[in-house]
């Protein structure tokens, strides 16, 4: 809403601009001559809208330039007529800028509509239904023109369970991309391969450390859901994730131990151990990453998650988090400063 009444401010300006230096040139009389000043005008046009419009504006400024110039007997000398020279060259000036605004807001329009197409290849859509889970998902992207994010998450019904990610690389643009998309290959491919968590972990691991640079690294948290054994989670460095109960209680379940993030040269060994997490009907997951919980207000301060999981209590799992989308927005009051993704998981009843 703001953005849109500046823009009509940006319209309605140069003829106010205009209309302005007329009314004050001809209340002072005749001998002020504020003629060079109706290239005010064009001069703003050519922030907003087309070239055209910069055109008309500079035709209109070029009249009522003519008039004061009568008005106030400029003609008779040289500066009449460099001051409507000067409306002229102010004109061209504003039409060439137009015309480069133009291309580089569609240049910008078609990278990110690749940049779009690309997060979307690459996270491609929950399912609705995996196993005895629901599942709903949300992303946000940072407002970055089109720096593509590096958060990533999936879920996959796995033969001993249902098996989720849901990771942060390092960075921005496409070599996060390209790390997201390595490691989630690798995850998806051992999500059926592997009979147990800890396999499916190692060979992510092993993944991240082929794709990363330098001292890159990704934080992900890795879990695995059945009827049975309820969840058993592997945090690499990853926020913990809220466990809400049927019966209103609210948790994060931290490992006894953290690990370090992926890519960081793990050890055979060194990685996260599984911890089990107790996951029956009525219970949710919610998994996140450190978009939402480092998310700041005005003041400064961070989003309370931890105050917020009653926007949860939805039926639909996917109100649910569009309403906790919602009330994140809320909270910073402007664009995120970096990509924010939720992944909700119900125990279906």
């Amino acid at each position: 809403m703001a953005r849109r009444s500046g823009t009509g401010v940006l319209l309605v300006l140069p003829y106010a601009v205009m209309a302005a230096v007329a009314f004050v040139d001809v209340a002072a009389g005749p001998g002020v001559g504020l003629l060079a000043l109706v290239s005010l005008g064009p001069a703003f046009a050519g922030l907003v809208g087309g070239w055209r419009r910069t055109v008309a504006v500079g035709v209109v400024a070029l009249l009522v330039g003519c008039g004061l110039g009568l008005y106030n007997g400029l003609f008779q000398e040289r500066r009449g007529f460099a001051a409507l020279a000067s409306v002229v060259g102010v004109t061209v000036a504003g039409v060439v800028a137009a015309v480069m605004r133009q291309r580089r807001e569609s240049e910008l329009a078609s990278v990110r509509s690749i940049a779009e197409v690309a997060q979307r290849v690459l996270l491609r859509p929950v399912p609705r239904s995996a196993g005895h889970l629901r599942a709903a998902v949300s992303y946000t992207s940072a407002v970055a023109e089109a720096r593509i994010g590096g958060d990533l998450y999936e879920v996959v019904a796995a033969p001993e369970g249902v098996r989720v990610i849901i990771g942060d690389v390092q960075g921005k643009g496409l070599e996060a991309v390209e790390t997201a998309a390595a490691v989630l290959g690798a995850f998806r491919e051992a999500a059926h391969d592997e009979p147990d968590l800890k396999g499916v972990g190692e060979r992510v691991e092993r993944a991240a450390e082929r794709s990363l640079r330098g001292e890159k690294f990704v934080t992900a948290l890795i879990a695995e859901l059945s009827p049975e054994r309820g969840a058993v989670l592997l945090n690499y460095g990853h926020p913990p994730p809220v466990l809400l109960r049927a019966d209103g209680a609210v948790g994060f379940p931290e490992p006894p131990q953290y690990a370090l993030p992926l890519g960081l040269g793990l050890l055979p060994g060194e990685g996260p151990q599984p911890h089990h997490v107790d996951f029956g009907p009525g219970d949710q997951l919610l998994l996140y990453t450190d978009g939402v919980t480092e998310a700041r207000d005005r003041a400064g301060a961070f989003y309370p998650l931890h105050r917020r999981t009653q926007l949860l209590d939805h039926p639909d799992p996917e109100t649910a988090l569009a309403l906790l989308r919602q009330d994140l927005m809320r909270h910073t009051g402007g664009p995120l400063l970096d990509d924010a993704a939720m992944l909700l998981l119900r125990y279906r009843e």
